[in-house]
């Protein structure tokens, strides 16, 4: 089986509980980490889905690798490779599909419920699920691209997640761990000090209250996600 490659846009944002699931289930997987000026590379058939994960910057910013990965989207789409993305990563896909990304109308930090879309593809994504508490840190949200359709969405940010056939494009983190939230709460104390005021920002000791119980919670979610994802990749 092809591996499935994951792109890594910030040291702090690596793939967490995804590589976690990916190798229990025994499917191989190859970091290209961006961050360290990894070359993003153009043959999507060398891989069996790609997944994009999280970063601190935007999409809209002139970083020598942004409009590669568009193009690696769109090239996914095209050769019917599944994408992933994560936050950061979804904004990648719904820009390169024609979509857009700007500022979020609420700063999002810590615990929240989404929403699932009373919609048919929503419902092959999630099943019987109607909402779940996810993890949150964006300033940024995107549209849904043409073509896509709503599968998550809440009171603070109206698209969560969009489906466009075997590809996910998701603005909350499902792949969180105990470990990151801690790191990202520890290092990114003066974004949430200077954003407490947005009403969906929670200071760490609200986000790291019952945080066993929540991440664990956490995963059965992203491991419906990620089983329903990994059922497209290609076993050769």
């Amino acid at each position: 089986m092809k591996p499935v490659a994951i792109f890594r846009h910030a040291r702090s944002e690596g793939p967490a509980y995804f590589a976690t699931y990916l190798e229990r289930r025994a499917i191989p997987w190859k970091l290209f980490p961006l961050d360290e000026g990894r070359t993003v590379p153009k043959d999507v058939r060398k891989f069996s889905g790609l997944a994009f994960m999280g970063g601190p910057m935007s999409v809209n910013d002139e970083l020598p690798w942004i409009k590669p990965m568009l193009e690696l989207v769109r090239e996914a789409v095209r050769k019917d490779v599944p994408a992933l993305g994560h936050c950061l990563g979804g904004q990648l896909m719904s820009k390169a599909l024609g979509g857009e990304v700007g500022r979020a109308r609420v700063k999002e930090i810590g615990w929240g419920e989404v929403q699932v879309s009373d919609n048919g593809v929503a419902r092959e994504w999630f099943g019987a699920l109607a909402a779940f508490e996810s993890f949150h840190w964006h300033g940024e949200t995107f549209s849904v691209p043409p073509g896509g359709t709503r599968v998550l969405g809440n009171t603070h940010c109206a698209n969560q997640a969009f489906a466009l056939g075997r590809h996910l494009g998701m603005q909350c983190h499902v792949e969180m761990t105990e470990e990151l939230i801690r790191s990202w709460c520890k290092g990114g104390a003066e974004e949430i000090e200077a954003a407490l005021d947005s009403p969906g920002v929670q200071p760490p000791a609200k986000i790291e209250k019952n945080i066993g119980e929540r991440v664990a919670a956490l995963h059965k979610v992203a491991d419906r996600i990620y089983d329903r994802w990994t059922e497209s990749l290609a076993k050769s």
